[in-house]
């Protein structure tokens, strides 16, 4: 599942090429999305700005009108020229937004809505967000009272949960929880008010570090060279995230993997480093 700073990479490349244009084509091939192009065509409107919050993209056309996707396990968005081959096949596109400059398609996105500014607010998904990550003004005390507010959760399935904390997937749960030396399966009442702290802020950093500038018009948000260790060489690019058996960067300690949480995401840690 894409993290929260390919979310935020995504939308940043869309809005460098849509943000300003103006729509000559809209194509889709779900039926809630054409109902309300028929209703109130998307050609002809301007695009305003991409924005990311958490998972969440939005793409903010002139006449107060949002499409709201989240990529889930199978999405992701791609940029082409006019003319430029698509590379993927026509029937895995569910959105095409053509403007002159550019199209951008939406390959296999499980979820996208059309909204108002005042049905996006009354979204549910959105209304439970908590604090999203790579915000501006992410407030990182708010954050922390968050995670407080579920003692009974193992820090490692808190970290999922975007109502506490948006943005976070797998692989950086495993790795905040490793740069802040603290056992995953731990409960949020056994951490002293430090150990929180230091969750949070690692989880700013490293997803920060993240989101460097990148060039280049296609995009694919999903995969990438997701680093954590500051390390050059791709192969020690991560600290613990699909190392299991592998060395502890750290104390040279196996790496452990178990399954943790309702829905059995993979969690690694190095037993020795993260007691």
């Amino acid at each position: 599942m894409p993290e929260g700073d390919t979310i935020f990479r995504a939308a940043r490349t869309l809005n460098r090429a849509l943000a300003g244009s103006v729509v000559t084509k809209f194509e889709t091939q779900l039926p809630l999305l054409a109902r309300i192009d028929v209703d109130s065509p998307i050609a002809g409107r301007s695009i305003d700005r991409v924005a990311a919050n958490g998972k969440w993209m939005q793409i903010y056309f002139s006449g107060d009108l949002i499409l709201l996707t989240h990529m889930l396990m199978s999405g992701s968005w791609h940029i082409y020229r006019p003319g430029e081959p698509w590379k993927r096949p026509r029937y895995h596109m569910r959105a095409a937004i053509h403007t002159a400059q550019f199209i951008a398609v939406a390959f296999n996105v499980p979820v996208a809505e059309f909204h108002t500014s005042a049905t996006l607010e009354r979204h549910p998904s959105l209304r439970r967000l908590g604090p999203d990550v790579l915000a501006p003004d992410f407030d990182v005390a708010r954050a922390i009272d968050q995670l407080k507010s579920r003692p009974d959760l193992e820090i490692g399935v808190a970290l999922l949960q975007q109502s506490l904390v948006a943005g976070l997937g797998n692989v950086f749960k495993s790795e905040v929880c490793f740069t802040s030396r603290v056992n995953p399966f731990r409960t949020i009442a056994t951490l002293e008010p430090l150990e929180i702290e230091t969750v949070v802020q690692n989880a700013r950093k490293l997803m920060s570090q993240n989101i460097t500038d990148s060039s280049g018009a296609g995009i694919v948000t999903y995969g990438g060279m997701r680093r954590t260790t500051g390390r050059s060489s791709p192969s020690e690019r991560l600290y613990v995230y699909h190392r299991s058996g592998d060395p502890c960067r750290v104390c040279g300690t196996p790496i452990l993997s178990r399954k943790q949480g309702r829905d059995a995401r993979a969690t690694f840690w190095c037993p020795r480093c993260q007691r």
